[in-house]
């Protein structure tokens, strides 16, 4: 029996969200297809309809990823004061939520520690969601007149990110949540944003 396109797409897609979900949660070496297509509903022999391999369905999960989280934070920046979009971001990025939710938050710290052992095109693809969102942050740092927006865009990712893998690190709660508030202080003051306030969280 042949399906619809339509019907492929939407498979593709559930193998895809789940994928995502436990690369996050469990890393490349914690991640079997036949776990993933289990929990997408779906059967082991299927798999080859869509992917060539496992490191294939891990390079396009990783692109998945990215489009999830980022395509809808630039979807809500749209109308918004430059200032109060990045402060926004800011305050969801660095919060306690992020912090938990491994499986669904930023792929960038959740996989950083697995970069060495992905397949070439799973790094480039890893490489190139970090550069979008780098990109992205500079993008509203000139708008906000910032000097040398491109880089100061990569010491801010790289704050945030490193912010985030330290809070999962620690175990005690109260120390997660300093390294947390500290490091969302120390930034917005930094990017003269100190005086702002974020009424609405983006998707981190």
């Amino acid at each position: 029996m042949r399906y619809p396109s339509e019907h492929k797409a939407q498979t593709r897609a559930k193998v895809l969200a789940e994928a995502s979900r436990a690369l996050r949660a469990n890393g490349v070496e914690g991640v079997s297809v036949k776990t993933i297509m289990d929990r997408a509903g779906l059967t082991h022999g299927g798999f080859y309809a869509h992917f060539a391999s496992k490191n294939d369905l891990v390079a396009h999960a990783i692109d998945h990823m990215f489009d999830e989280r980022y395509e809808r934070t630039l979807k809500g920046m749209a109308g918004k004061a430059p200032g109060d979009v990045l402060v926004r971001f800011i305050d969801s990025y660095l919060s306690m939520k992020h912090r938990d939710d491994v499986d669904v938050g930023c792929p960038i710290p959740a996989l950083a520690t697995d970069a060495p052992r992905l397949s070439t095109e799973a790094r480039d693809r890893l490489s190139a969601g970090a550069r979008r969102l780098r990109d992205g942050i500079a993008e509203v740092l000139a708008k906000l007149e910032q000097p040398s927006p491109d880089e100061l865009a990569v010491t801010v990712v790289s704050e945030l990110v490193g912010a985030i893998v330290t809070a999962r690190a620690a175990a005690d709660v109260r120390e997660a949540r300093r390294i947390l508030n500290a490091t969302k202080e120390g930034l917005k003051a930094r990017l003269g944003l100190s005086d702002r306030n974020a009424p609405l969280p983006l998707s981190h």
